[in-house]
């Protein structure tokens, strides 16, 4: 559940930003009239979304046996890569991704087919969020229930929709940067966990050899099927008793990450205060 929230607010949060930018931008120019049009996209991307997500989930009930550890790791593997994806390019775009945004939306205001101009743009951007979402979403529920991933989902978007309409109406400047960055190291933790689950879901399908089985096992210690190890594992991808190639693709991904992070300039906030 705290690993369905913590990616559907940080997920929810970045399309309440771009609303919130795209609609602060049409207020400064006078087109509020262009609204309609904005949420026009968001509702089809939202849509669009949702009908993803229920396209993956019966893709993954109708398999079984080892097409089914085989969708379950390539779901991970795909889901950590455009995780970690998606947190260097944030980091890299948030000096001037309210700048871009704000002069996009000025150029497709300014042309005669700003409607369907607004539209896509609120669409395309909103919608890469929700996609992400999904396949997050759908990673999450292979480690956690679905009842509990829906549950963290559902409150992880409240939150963001919550914090995105005080940030927009609130008179203070408020900086998001803090949120990110502990949000960002959660997440790199969480993709982790995914890459060396998918990396488990391939050995039990015979793709991947786990060299040696069980590097070690501290299930006395910390079960997995306990609630403290379940939510361990749901969140950080926590194994008691891993195989090597897992131990390997864990420690590999974080020391990766990490040697890239360093190389990649410090970001400032998306937005320092709303228009």
């Amino acid at each position: 559940m705290l690993a369905s929230f913590l990616l559907s607010l940080r997920e929810g949060l970045e399309a309440a930003l771009i609303i919130g930018i795209v609609l602060a931008a049409l207020r400064k120019m006078n087109r509020t009239e262009l609204g309609a049009a904005a949420w026009r996209g968001v509702l089809a991307a939202v849509l669009l979304s949702l009908l993803a997500g229920l396209a993956l989930k019966a893709m993954g009930a109708a398999l079984e046996g080892k097409a089914e550890e085989m969708f379950e790791g390539i779901a991970m593997l795909s889901a950590a890569a455009l995780l970690t994806w998606m947190i260097f390019w944030m980091r890299r775009q948030a000096a001037t991704f309210q700048k871009d945004l704000e002069t996009d939306v000025k150029r497709l205001s300014a042309r005669g087919g700003s409607q369907w101009g607004l539209f896509w743009l609120s669409f395309l951007a909103v919608g890469r969020e929700g996609f992400e979402l999904v396949l997050f979403l759908t990673a999450v529920q292979m480690t956690a229930g679905a009842v509990q991933t829906f549950l963290g989902a559902a409150l992880g978007l409240a939150s963001a929709i919550l914090i995105g309409w005080v940030f927009f109406t609130s008179s203070k400047r408020m900086s998001l940067r803090q949120f990110f960055t502990v949000t960002n190291l959660l997440l790199i933790l969480f993709a982790a966990g995914l890459a060396a689950h998918g990396i488990h879901e391939f050995n039990e399908a015979g793709i991947v050899p786990p060299i040696i089985e069980h590097v070690w096992d501290i299930n006395p210690i910390l079960n997995e099927k306990q609630p403290l190890g379940m939510l361990l594992t749901a969140l950080f991808g926590y194994n008691a008793n891993p195989s090597l190639t897992e131990v390997i693709t864990y420690t590999s991904y974080l020391l990766v990450v990490g040697l890239l992070w360093r190389g990649v300039r410090k970001p400032i906030p998306l937005t320092q205060q709303a228009a």
